[in-house]
């Protein structure tokens, strides 16, 4: 999984696509595409490094966990209802490549929506 941000451009053929594109709408791209990786590093860093902070009730721990939780479930509706996936690659390893990632970000949200509601003190 921690290599799918490099896969994912070779394997969609993103330099070939974006080469068609005007350089400012590229630029914006991989600007947008780089804000991306960097925001799922920080969650992955915070998480790791840091999950006292993230489970300790506190207004700030809901908030963040909240966004987290916010942030995955967009990325799992996103895939199934705005994604126009016929074009993606066939075969049976982009297939469960692509079931591995929306198993994992709905893990993801299931975990920090979970730790959302029990920093609010909404369960547990």
């Amino acid at each position: 999984m921690a290599a799918s941000p490099i896969l994912i451009p070779r394997v969609l053929g993103w330099r070939e696509e974006l080469a068609l594109l005007r350089p400012l709408t590229r630029q914006i791209f991989w600007t947008y595409a780089g804000y991306i990786l960097c925001f799922n590093l920080a969650f992955g860093l915070v998480s790791a490094f840091m999950p006292d902070l993230l489970i300790d009730r506190s207004p700030l721990a809901t908030a963040v966990s909240a966004f987290i939780a916010v942030y995955w479930i967009a990325r799992v509706l996103i895939q199934f209802f705005y994604y126009d996936r016929s074009a993606a690659p066939a075969g049976l390893v982009f297939v469960l490549g692509e079931w591995l990632l929306v198993a994992l970000f709905a893990y993801l949200s299931l975990v920090y929506l979970i730790v959302a509601l029990v920093d609010a003190r909404v369960v547990g």
